[in-house]
Order: C-alpha cells, then sequence, then structure tokens
C-alpha cells in the first residue's frame, strides 16, 4: 500500500494472554494545498489522490467547476523533511487563465471558521446559495429504491480495501442511479474522502453528477452537504446522523438526505420525491413512531 498504511509495534492482550508484535496503521499526513503558489489550507490526510483531493477542495468552495478551470496541478519541490527528502505533502494549484482571481483572504476564513466551529447558519447556506454552479434538478433521479439505498452500506464497506488492513478510515463512494459502483474513496478524513470522488470526477469532465448518489461512512455534516450540492449531486446517504444544518441546507438546495442508513431502516430528512417509498399505509403506520428515539439509538453506535 505504500504511503497509505505503516506498521508500527502494539502489545497485545487477549483473554489474558500478552504478546507483542506489529500493526498496520492508516497513515496520516498533512497537506498543504496552495493557489498560484500561495498557501490556502492545510488538511490532515491519508496519501494518495492529493491531487483529486485538492480538485474537490476548490469545487466544494466555488472556485472551479471543471477539468478546464485548473491549467495544472503538481506537487511543490520545495516541501522536504527535516533530512531534506522530498515530501510530497505540498500541492499547488495553478487556475486557468479564464477563471477570476479568487478572494484568497476569504477563502482562508472559510475554510479555517469551516473545519474548527461551524459557520453560522444562514451565512452558511448563503454562502453556498451565491457559489453553487448548478441547481439540482428535482427531477433526478426519480423513483430511487429504499432496497437499492439498503444495499449501499455494504457495498461501500465491501470496497474499503485499506479499512480491512487498519479499521480507521473512513470512505465515500458515488453509486449510479441503478446502483452500479462508480467510484470509491478512502481517507482518515470524511471530508477528505469526499473531495476525493467528487475530484476525481471534476478532473474527468463529469460535474455535474446530476444522477449520482452519494454514500459516506459517518455523519452527514453540513460540510458534506455543502460538497455534494456544489458537485451538483441530488442525493446523499450516510450510515449515521445528519446536522441540523445539513438539514437545512438540504431542504434549501433540494438535495435527498437520508441518514442512518442501516439494513432496511432510514431516516429520510429532506427530498423524498426522489424516492420510491413503501405503500401508504406502511408508510402511515411508520410515521406514529417517534423516529427521534431511533436517532438516539443510533447516535450511540457513531465512531468518527
Amino acid at each position: 500500500m505504500g504511503r497509505v498504511t505503516a506498521r508500527r509495534p502494539v502489545v497485545r492482550v487477549r483473554e489474558g494472554a500478552v504478546s507483542t508484535r506489529p500493526d498496520t496503521l492508516v497513515t496520516e499526513e498533512p497537506l498543504e494545498i496552495r493557489l498560484g503558489g500561495t498557501p490556502l489550507a492545510v488538511t490532515m490526510r491519508t496519501p494518495g489522490d492529493d491531487f483529486a483531493l485538492a480538485t474537490g477542495f476548490l469545487v466544494s468552495e466555488g472556485v472551479v467547476a471543471e477539468a478546464e478551470d485548473i491549467a495544472g496541478i503538481s506537487y511543490c519541490g520545495d516541501a522536504r523533511d527535516e533530512d531534506g527528502a522530498r515530501t510530497y505533502n505540498t500541492v499547488d494549484v495553478r487556475l486557468a487563465p479564464h477563471v477570476p482571481a479568487p478572494d484568497i483572504a476569504g477563502l482562508e476564513r472559510n475554510v479555517y471558521t469551516t473545519s474548527s466551529c461551524g459557520l453560522c447558519g444562514k451565512a452558511s447556506l448563503d454562502a453556498v446559495r451565491t457559489t453553487a454552479r448548478w441547481e439540482l434538478d428535482r427531477e433526478r433521479p426519480h423513483g430511487v429504491g429504499t432496497g437499492l439505498l439498503a444495499r449501499l452500506p455494504d457495498r461501500l464497506r465491501a470496497a474499503q480495501r485499506v479499512f480491512d488492513r487498519t479499521g480507521g478510515l473512513h470512505a465515500a463512494a458515488l453509486f449510479s442511479a441503478t446502483g452500479e459502483l462508480l467510484d470509491v474513496r478512502e481517507d482518515v478524513g470524511r471530508h477528505n474522502a469526499v473531495d476525493k470522488v467528487v475530484g476525481r470526477a471534476a478532473r474527468d469532465g463529469a460535474l455535474p453528477l446530476r444522477d449520482a448518489l452519494l454514500m459516506v461512512s459517518g455523519r452527514a455534516s453540513f460540510e458534506l452537504a455543502q460538497k455534494a450540492v456544489m458537485a451538483g449531486i441530488p442525493v446523499l446517504a450516510a450510515v449515521s446522523a445528519p446536522s441540523s444544518l445539513a438539514v437545512d441546507l438540504a431542504e434549501e438546495a433540494g438535495l435527498t438526505l437520508v441518514g442512518f442508513l442501516r439494513g432496511s431502516s432510514m431516516n429520510i430528512y429532506a427530498g423524498s420525491h426522489r424516492l420510491a417509498l413503501p405503500a401508504a399505509s406502511a408508510l402511515s403506520a411508520a410515521s406514529a413512531v417517534d423516529t427521534g428515539s431511533a436517532a438516539d439509538t443510533g447516535s450511540a453506535t457513531e465512531t468518527g
């Protein structure tokens, strides 16, 4: 796996027996993203797909929207460790001449605020509204079955090759409206995993992803909902809970937001019009159940 994993010694205790052996861990290293040579952001990530990560990050910030907006991406040769070896932990993105120069200072403030404590609600929603390149089509996709959604978590988990070795990674996957796995990426950060799949799609000229479903392995935060909207993805599903601001954004942008997707159970927080729901009688009976208690039970199992 190269730099994706690392080996470290560990003392294991199993049923009273003590042993020492090497353990496989997921690698975590900083990635500095520069824009035209100017430092913009630093994120802790699992090395790999760094150019896609940087592209997806810029898509979510409204700086770029397609492959033609980027003139080039390269690792910075001046980024070296204390021994003088090249680290490959700094990338520089050069925008195409037709792309307006972004407000670097404003982007730096947004990145810092989002990563540390969250933007205030109205400002966050306004920011996405003013920078989103595409409106989500309310008619696409249509009739997505809940049975199809129910199969996505297991399919996402089965595609997590590095998780099998380390147990320490989040994942994001793109599926077609018919359930075909289009791409999957892993990273120590759930935001980075989404940036990687969005960035790869952008570099392939596939944005907007008007008929895609985005499945994530953890919570559905505002930032993940934002990334889905900015990439034109109409459906976001998560195995755990969404935040209140994620639901607000989903309702305003027309995003279908599904949480606590586990087996045949799920909570639909917004955009149910895209889904083929069970018969009305079954839906009516289910509405009598307090979904809040289900969410409370599910949240106790959240792992990241």
